[in-house]
């Protein structure tokens, strides 16, 4: 049995069919894994059971929780497609800088997705520290966060993951 998974994300600043399950420990240790399709695993599953997961044929994505660092990954990075950070509330504040340094210490190029409390208000800021999907909170209008939450900024005066340098920089000589 899976978590909460939501049938759309916003992958790319574009609504798509979620083509992941995401499981929790408990989940995994009572019903074990599917044969096929791609899944998302907590860190310490992964940790656990690597070997077994990348002789896999589907995808596998693992998930951070607050306290575990992208560094334990660090190694395993070019055999994952996505990396999934929880943001348990939306206040913690954590999975922004775990994004970050996924995209610029790390130098990961797969989905770097936001789950959990994830709300509208939250993801142009969160784009723009590397994640680029985002599962929006159940209670909250998929079409409504990616218009109001993504959509409307087209310019900012700092740099960030995508591009580090300030306005001034970016201007055409």
């Amino acid at each position: 049995m899976a978590n909460a998974n939501p049938e759309r994300v916003i992958l790319d600043g574009e609504i798509v069919d979620n083509t992941w399950v995401r499981f929790d420990a408990d989940q995994l240790e009572a019903d074990g894994l599917p044969d096929g399709g791609a899944v998302i695993v907590p860190l310490a599953y992964w940790k656990a059971h690597r070997d077994t997961l990348l002789e896999r044929n589907d995808p596998v994505g693992v998930c951070l929780e607050p306290g575990e660092e992208p560094a334990d990954l660090a190694e395993d990075l070019p055999r994952l497609s996505l990396v999934a950070v929880h943001f348990p509330a939306f206040k913690d504040g954590r999975g922004y800088s775990y994004a970050r340094e996924l995209r610029t210490r790390y130098r990961f190029e797969g989905e770097v997705r936001a789950v959990g409390d994830v709300l509208q208000d939250q993801l142009f800021y969160l784009h723009r520290v590397g994640f680029n999907a985002f599962e929006v909170r159940a209670d909250r209008d998929i079409e409504e966060a990616l218009e109001n939450g993504l959509r409307p900024f087209t310019v900012t005066y700092q740099g960030d993951v995508h591009d580090p340098r300030p306005i001034y920089q970016r201007r055409p000589a």
